[in-house]
């Protein structure tokens, strides 16, 4: 299907649902709030509940799913998180061991899904403000990195933040950090400017997720915090069982980008 075609939530749920869409989700549906998903257990759920409490930048909650219950009914009714995301990953003790495009032969009666914000959602803003976004500009996945910038625990959960990076001139910047404060759950304003190796990341052109990017002369690196981070805290705590989404393959919610204004 061509991307002009997915310009809703549901219309992109649908594409992943029937699998004629499997690749990453940024400029689709645009003004349609995208999520990042993590599914667990249970048992595990009350603990990753307050490891999102106490890092609402990385992990800005959308909604959280009834027990057993595949379907987000607070932001997109009728979805079905085993199937409406292009792709998914599954994570046995911390490991990666699966890329699935669905995940119903493993949902189970014990799972919880958290839908958490997603930096996608203020790049509608972003372009209206004439402010480059490079990865849509060159068809890529956003760039994604592990910092030295740690998180602070809840139980099990425990490890660094990631981020997400577009290059823009200083000016762009400090638009940017205007527009994107308006949008706290959706990770608000730009966490670092400039000189990467500050937050950790020894080399800008090897990203940890996603792709890399051009970054033009008269451009810096500006960072945001990434709904990726429970992937990598997962993978520290060595959880028996998770599902996510495969970094950039986000969920589409029917939530407006407006709706999370100042929320």
């Amino acid at each position: 299907m061509h991307p002009s075609e997915l310009t809703t939530g549901a219309a992109v749920r649908l594409a992943a649902r029937n699998q004629s869409l499997i690749g990453p989700t940024p400029g689709l549906a645009m003004g349609f709030v995208q999520a990042n998903l993590v599914i667990l257990p249970q048992a595990d759920a009350f603990d990753f509940l307050r490891f999102c409490q106490r890092n609402p930048r990385p992990c800005p909650v959308l909604d959280v799913t009834d027990v057993g219950d595949p379907e987000p009914r607070n932001i997109a009714p009728g979805a079905d998180l085993r199937t409406d995301l292009p792709a998914y990953r599954i994570f046995h003790d911390g490991n990666l061991i699966e890329e699935p495009l669905d995940v119903i032969e493993h949902w189970r009666d014990d799972l919880v899904g958290f839908l958490i914000g997603c930096s996608f959602t203020f790049e509608n803003a972003l372009l209206a403000a004439d402010v480059p976004v490079r990865h849509i500009e060159q068809g890529r996945n956003v760039p994604m990195y592990r910092t030295n910038r740690a998180c602070k625990p809840a139980g099990k959960f425990h490890g660094s933040m990631v981020v997400s990076m577009r290059p823009m001139t200083p000016a762009q910047a400090l638009r940017a950090t205007t527009i994107c404060s308006r949008f706290p759950r959706a990770h608000g304003a730009p966490i670092h400017f400039g000189d990467p190796t500050t937050i950790g990341i020894e080399d800008i052109t090897k990203p940890d997720f996603g792709e890399s990017v051009e970054i033009r002369e008269g451009e810096i690196p500006v960072f945001w915090a990434c709904g990726v981070t429970p992937q990598a805290v997962i993978m520290e705590a060595k959880l028996p069982f998770v599902i996510t989404h495969k970094p950039g393959h986000m969920f589409l919610t029917d939530l407006r980008d407006y709706e999370l204004e100042g929320a």
